[in-house]
């Protein structure tokens, strides 16, 4: 960036409201809603019910301002992530009329400003009113789904589509700026875009590099990388390269090998521009087989297993999101031995950071464009908008190592079949859909040919419009049975997928996030408060029943909230672990959902803040490179052993039939050697396991080693007893460690828990008798003195006056 560029984000802006009512100190980027709140006009919309006192703040029009002292005219004002129906002034004369957040915004200011002070407005439009004008200007209605979001006719305007509501996040429409606000002077030489393109030849790989500059005709680039240096001329606004490298230092997903990323820079004039290179090739694997069309991703010539999650924003309020707390989660997704995120869309395009942070970790991308659950408009305006939308996220993501492919959008085609007027009209519709469907993928291929395309999640495949939620044949699924149809776990095993790229099962926030939302006197999930932070209708009720399908009923609120938190976990257990058993039918495993943007009752393994609930980590184990699953098959446990890692590996499993005193049977031992796919080491036969017995089995080898337990039956069924568990607690460096001892009986699920914010090594593991767990606790707040309380499936379900043990 040129060195007169000048930055005009940070707290010399002020807040206003159209009537005068309110006025307030914003710092930009940033959203209204955390700018009222800090100046102390409104409490909190994450505590207890505000959210529904403050939805009067996207009913009406804002205007952020500020002054600013010029010494020339010549400058523009570029925007990023202006949010979202805007009109920009300067000094009382309109340079901009804006109404998309995902892009950039470039006003010529030279004809309004003058040299010395200025008074720069951006005036937001209510965005509930702009959305509800555009949605009357539509030659026919554009339905949008109201079982989500209680604002109006979200799908008009190019935001974050869970702005207006979803089924786990917050209603605020909040409005603000979220990126940069810069000004740049007219005339001197801009870098504004770098084409990054890899040809791959057998082992040897070429970066063709183009500069797109401006005001630099007939000037010098100099573009370097990998320790190359090419000198090019700027003509016609470009500038290229192209360095060939024989033996590249290889970029790998997580667990698969290293994260080798190359510098890459480009200078003309002062202007530079600089990115970091993963050198890979990765493919979009969709062939015709047997089973119908596969779907997988390739990297560097290896098939590999998709391990991961959903990601929606950050947080629900852009004012509060932080690069630092977004590399947290991404950081946990990592440590979870995942290799994919899936961007949603109804989400945000992220910003650099996000993506530069999953090139660190290995983590794949799978980056939806901004389409999710409602119908969208097709007239002219509306695509050529999404047009550019598109071109200026492809250009600015597209180098990215981590970037796998993009998806058109989240189940629209689905959502054709959602509302009457589409079910009515479906050609009209169809039509409408594949013309903005077409434009999305003409616009990226234009921008980055060699791109990954998928046309929506779910779909079977380019131009087939058909149910991907129930047809496990090709393509991506969405598989929701279990939760929204109240189906048992074992439903998971009923279907094959070729790629699970959504599925879910909800629980409740730990118990150091309840406290941040509620009162002890509303600890019960019927109570308004709860009910306000559960926004799935049924969702409470749905893991209640369910509680009673598998487990004895907690008879303390704590216990309640442990145990959905298990059932959750074993819900998804049941469906990776089974999916990952298909290997390679099956190629990918992304459930939903990783993170959550407020506090809230979800189907997210990490908390609102970042706290690990405990599917994650049991994913942890689930998504190991090298496990073993428990497969039920007409009355016999057929044990798989399942290999990701690059290179084939021996393993030994061991099987024992366990009581629950914690005596145990010998079942057989196996040794195999696993290649890529997915095998069968040991068979444990019908009616091996007696009445009141599960099975217990370990796996070693040197890719890794493992245990775990299989419960044929309800855990319900099983007369747990008292494990007799202590605990001893000692502080080393910062770090609690807990020693669990147990010594009656097994400690099925043992979860030390804290009463303040932090991390844990581990948790919801099983305990046997005499054997003793080391488990260490890294509050939050370095100087916090945490108490802990002991879980586990006995105390947590027993009708013992105490529930989990407190030490």
């Amino acid at each position: 960036m040129p060195a007169t560029t000048r930055d005009l984000t940070g707290d010399a802006w002020t807040l206003s409201d159209a009537d005068e009512d309110y006025s307030c100190p914003i710092a930009l980027p940033g959203d209204g809603v955390t700018a009222l709140q800090q100046a102390g006009l409104i409490p909190d919309p994450y505590w207890g019910r505000n959210e529904y006192d403050l939805r009067w703040i996207c009913h009406r029009d804002w205007t952020v301002t500020r002054d600013l002292d010029l010494d020339e005219t010549e400058v523009d004002l570029v925007l990023t992530g202006l949010d979202c129906a805007a009109q920009v002034l300067l000094n009382g004369q309109p340079v901009l009329e804006a109404a998309n957040a995902f892009r950039t915004w470039r006003a010529d200011l030279s004809g309004a400003a003058k040299v010395g002070s200025n008074r720069l407005e951006i005036r937001f439009r209510a965005p509930v009113e702009a959305a509800n004008e555009r949605q009357a200007a539509q030659p026919f209605y554009i339905p949008w789904h109201e079982g989500n979001c209680p604002l109006p006719n979200g799908n008009m305007l190019r935001k974050p589509q869970c702005d207006f509501g979803w089924d786990w996040n917050i209603a605020l429409a909040p409005f603000g700026v979220t990126g940069g606000i810069v000004l740049e002077p007219r005339h001197v030489p801009q870098v504004k875009r770098l084409s990054v393109s890899q040809d791959w030849q057998g082992e040897a790989v070429t970066l063709h590099v183009t500069a797109h500059a401006e005001n630099a005709e007939g000037q010098e680039a100099l573009l370097r990388f990998a320790g190359q240096e090419v000198r090019a001329t700027v003509t016609g606004g470009t500038a290229s390269a192209a360095f060939h490298i024989e033996t590249p230092e290889l970029w790998w997903p997580n667990g698969l090998g290293p994260q080798v990323l190359h510098d890459l820079s480009v200078t003309v004039g002062e202007a530079e521009a600089h990115r970091r290179i993963g050198l890979r090739r990765m493919e979009l694997v969709a062939e015709k087989d047997a089973a119908g069309t596969a779907f997988g991703i390739r990297v560097n010539g290896h098939p590999v297993f998709a391990k991961g999650a959903n990601w929606i924003p950050a947080d629900a309020l852009a004012g509060r999101i932080t690069d630092a707390a977004t590399r947290d989660l991404l950081q946990s997704a990592a440590d979870a031995n995942m290799t994919m995120i899936r961007v949603w869309g109804g989400g945000r395009y992220e910003a650099d950071s996000f993506y530069e942070a999953c090139d660190e970790l290995g983590l794949m991308v799978w980056q939806d464009f901004m389409f999710a659950c409602h119908l969208y408009p097709s007239t002219p305006e509306f695509l050529s908008d999404v047009e550019q939308e598109v071109r200026e996220n492809v250009a600015r993501l597209h180098h990215h190592a981590c970037l796998a492919l993009w998806c058109g959008d989240n189940e629209l085609i689905g959502a054709l079949g959602w509302f009457p007027e589409s079910t009515k009209d479906r050609d009209r519709y169809l039509v409408n859909y594949d013309r903005l469907n077409r434009a999305v993928e003409r616009a990226l291929k234009e921008t980055d040919p060699g791109a990954n395309w998928w046309p929506s999640s779910p779909s079977p495949g380019p131009m087939s419009f058909g149910d991907a939620w129930h047809d496990d044949s090709a393509g991506d699924m969405h598989f929701w049975s279990v939760w929204h149809e109240g189906r048992d776990f074992d439903h998971y095993r009923d279907v094959s997928p070729r790629f699970c790229s959504e599925f879910g099962f909800q629980s409740y926030p730990n118990m150091t996030t309840i406290r941040t939302f509620a009162d002890p006197a509303d600890f019960n999930v019927a109570a308004p408060v709860f009910e306000s932070h559960q926004k799935n209708a049924g969702g409470n009720a749905r893991i209640a029943e369910t509680m009673f399908r598998y487990f004895r009923f907690p008879q303390k609120f704590e216990d309640f909230v442990w145990l959905s938190q298990i059932q959750q976990g074993i819900a998804i257990k049941t469906a990776v672990t089974h999916w990952r058993s298909l290997k390679p039918h099956c190629m990918g495993t992304l459930y939903w959902q990783l993170n959550d943007t407020w506090p809230v009752c979800s189907w997210s393994s990490l908390d609102y803040g970042g706290e690990w609930k405990l599917l994650h980590h049991m994913a942890k184990d689930f998504y190991a490179p090298l496990t073993v699953s428990a497969v039920p098959e007409g009355g016999a446990i057929r044990l798989v052993g399942i290999n990701d890692h690059r290179e084939a590996q021996e393993i030994t499993v061991t099987a024992r039939a366990l009581g629950m005193s914690g005596e145990t049977r010998a079942l057989g031992q196996a040794t195999a050697t696993l290649g890529a796919d997915a095998a069968e080491v040991l068979r444990i036969e019908a009616g091996a396991l007696a009445e009141g017995e599960v099975l217990a089995f370990d796996w070693r080898s040197a890719g890794g080693e493992g245990r775990d337990i299989h419960a044929p039956e309800p855990w319900k069924s099983y007369d747990l007893r008292d494990p007799q568990a202590v605990l001893d607690v000692a502080e080393e460096g910062g770090v609690w460690w807990v020693e669990v001892t147990a010594h009656a009986a097994p400690a099925f699920f043992a979860t030390v828990e804290a009463d303040v914010p932090g991390r844990l090594t581990d948790a919801a593991g099983h305990i046997m008798p005499g054997e003793t767990a080391r488990i260490g606790f890294t509050p939050r707040d370095p100087g916090a003195r945490p108490r802990f309380t002991l879980r586990d499936l006995y105390t947590a379900t027993t009708a013992v006056p105490e529930g989990g043990k407190d030490f």
